[in-house]
């Protein structure tokens, strides 16, 4: 049997400014992908909403202004050069954007992420299940955060046969959530694309801050080691429009441990030569799910959202 090795690379961000054009902000990217290739990768993965500053963090009421933040066909006017590169070096990407479309006549927002083959084809399309935040203007905040307000969840965790393995995305708060995992590693997956910003202040629970960047590898590393898969996590990292975000870009191995990670919190890559079949170690050993999962037991993981109500519909008694 051939040995499947993909050579990824982390193509993390430094800030963007609210007034950087998409044109100069593909130009970092651009950069970012010579590097990889110029280190033998096969692909890079760039972060969440990678083309512009985080915009949820403000409130903003018209809508024609907050649709500026998003694109309507991938590749685009201003992405088309990023797909021309990719193809002229024969290299794969992972890009997180805001994606408008239009689906039976109704205007959709997705936080979406593409992966996109040696060949500049898109192959699978994912769209950010947990949004976190709010949905309306919160003034007590010192930034605030209204993904709920400006897209709405996607549906499902699906996974693509993709550079000799099974490749899945998820997008920054999906990775703090185990079913994001589980969900993909019932599908086989061997490698989990993760693009995120994330502040280091919190403003609704302060008293996380400090465990702001151990809590990010935590989440990674168990659902690596738990569904025997290599992760990859991509940040936006640095102070951005007076916001300072955690970096922390690693590529985590099934075996949940860290094999590398970018030093900086500005635009850097970091590699590592993955090879797809050290997940058999795991998946068909401890975590062998055909053999040891038992199903029937987790029944209350998708008959009840959260612990308002009891197994028998009645309203869980707070102290």
């Amino acid at each position: 049997m051939m040995p499947r090795f993909v050579n990824v690379a982390i193509g993390q961000l430094g800030p963007i400014a609210k007034s950087e054009t998409r044109t100069a902000v593909v130009a970092r990217l651009s950069a970012l992908m010579r590097q990889a290739h110029a280190n033998g990768c096969d692909l890079i993965v760039y972060p969440e909403l990678a083309l512009t500053t985080f915009f949820p963090r403000w409130y903003m009421a018209d809508q024609a202004e907050i649709d500026l933040y998003f694109e309507r066909e991938m590749p685009g006017r201003d992405t088309q050069a990023l797909f021309a590169l990719a193809k002229e070096l024969r290299i794969g990407f992972c890009l997180g954007y805001a994606e408008l479309t239009i689906e039976d006549g109704i205007v959709r927002r997705y936080n979406t992420a593409i992966l996109v083959d040696k060949d500049a084809r898109i192959v699978s399309k994912y769209r950010k299940v947990h949004l976190p935040g709010h949905a309306e203007h919160e003034p007590w905040r010192k930034f605030q955060h209204l993904e709920k307000r400006y897209f709405e969840p996607g549906k499902s965790f699906g996974v693509a046969n993709a550079f000799g393995g099974v490749i899945g995305m998820a997008i920054c708060n999906d990775r703090r959530w185990p079913e994001t995992y589980r969900v993909m590693g019932l599908q086989g997956v061997e490698m989990v694309l993760i693009g995120y910003n994330t502040p280091v202040h919190n403003p609704p629970a302060p008293e996380h801050d400090d465990l702001s960047l151990f809590h990010n590898r935590l989440v990674m590393q168990s659902g690596a080691y738990q569904n025997g898969t290599w992760v990859i996590g991509v940040a936006k990292g640095g102070i951005e429009e007076g916001i300072d975000h955690i970096a922390g870009s690693c590529i985590i191995a099934p075996s949940g441990e860290i094999v590398a990670a970018c030093a900086t919190k500005g635009d850097e890559i970091a590699l590592a030569r993955c090879d797809l079949d050290l997940c058999n170690s795991y998946k068909q050993t401890i975590f062998n799910f055909d053999v040891h999962r038992q199903p029937q037991a987790y029944g209350m993981i998708v008959e009840r959202k959260g612990t308002a109500l009891m197994a028998d519909g009645s309203p869980v008694q707070k102290e």
